[in-house]
């Protein structure tokens, strides 16, 4: 049960793919229940990630949290791809531009998201960030020209009407520039920003690796988040600085847990397909409300809730129709991270 081990696989007839370059679980590495229990494991753990990133939040700037996430995440990465030898084949790519711009992408998603969960309650937060799978979509048309037919715009902008239901009580909220509206506003960005990710590894896994494209990322964006110190300079709210113990492992477990969920996201993927396990995702709602009532004491809105089932609907309803029209996202959700994490 190896991480980003190569298994076999079928190949397009036209289009060549090196060893390993991220299976589609089929034949004998298809266990659909072990694949769903991975992917509700990686919610948790990325739950557990997010409480540690909101203990944290009064203390600590996004950008150090952010560092954090990919510095201390390159740990449990770096020990399961040692354990499988594909540490030093991880590293070779012909497309290290892309990755590049992969990690900016992703970086501005994963800042984005951070700021959402500190501002407003997880469930609010996580509702927003459902309309990830949704974007996709409206990106997919965009930029890879995939042929979006009336059902799937129609799920599109009944999940949007669910996110603006869902936003309502933030709109007019904020005292100041970093209110509930503004905490919103970046909730939305970081799901836009994990969209746009999703598209730029859906274009990577034509060529790379799952070990290459996980590690690439991680790296790149610590070393890209590690390049905002010096904006404390001359912004002081956005200073690094030195953690007390309780912070210091906040922070550490900011990466620590993200790595591992890391870990079983991809894990999932290799023993089901994305249309299987996809669904799982919303498991992050149930997580929301039980974390942010019992540590936090946030109590999710009417509005949050209608706002996020429409959501979910709309999504599930997406899945499904991909999977009759033969999409599968499986190689892209495995080798990506949401913005949020």
């Amino acid at each position: 049960m190896g991480l980003f081990k190569p298994n076999s696989y079928r190949r397009p007839p036209v289009q060549k793919m090196p060893e390993g370059a991220t299976p589609t679980a089929v034949g004998e590495d298809a266990r659909p229940l072990l694949g769903i229990f991975f992917k509700i494991v990686s919610t948790f753990s990325f739950f557990l990630m997010v409480t540690a990133l909101k203990w944290v939040s009064d203390d600590v700037p996004v950008t150090q949290s952010v560092f954090s996430r990919n510095f201390f995440g390159l740990f449990p990465i770096f020990i399961m791809m040692g354990y499988n030898g594909m540490l030093i084949q991880g590293w070779k790519t012909k497309r290290p531009g892309t990755h590049f711009t992969r990690a900016i992408i992703g970086v501005a998603g994963m800042a984005c998201g951070f700021v959402g969960f500190t501002l407003i309650p997880l469930p609010d937060a996580t509702a927003i960030g459902f309309s990830g799978p949704l974007i996709v979509v409206v990106l997919a048309a965009v930029l890879l020209k995939e042929t979006v037919r009336i059902y799937r715009w129609s799920a599109v902008l009944v999940g949007f009407v669910g996110v603006i239901i869902t936003v309502l009580p933030h709109l007019g909220q904020g005292g100041g520039s970093f209110g509930s509206n503004i905490g919103a506003m970046f909730s939305f960005m970081g799901a836009f920003f994990g969209a746009f990710a999703m598209i730029t590894v859906r274009k990577l896994c034509e060529t790379e690796r799952t070990a290459t494209i996980v590690l690439w990322f991680t790296f790149s964006s610590s070393v890209l988040s590690a390049l905002t110190y010096p904006l404390g300079w001359f912004y002081p709210e956005m200073a690094w600085v030195m953690p007390n113990m309780h912070d210091a492992l906040c922070l550490i477990g900011v990466g620590i847990f993200g790595g591992i969920g890391q870990i079983f996201l991809t894990q999932s993927y290799r023993y089901a397909d994305a249309s299987t396990i996809a669904p799982f995702d919303y498991m992050n709602m149930v997580w929301a409300i039980l974390f942010g009532y019992m540590l936090f004491a946030e109590v999710p809105t009417n509005e949050v809730l209608i706002g996020s089932c429409i959501v979910i609907a709309a999504g599930v309803f997406v899945i499904w129709r991909e999977r009759q029209l033969g999409y599968d996202r499986t190689r892209a959700r495995r080798a990506s991270t949401p913005s949020k994490f």
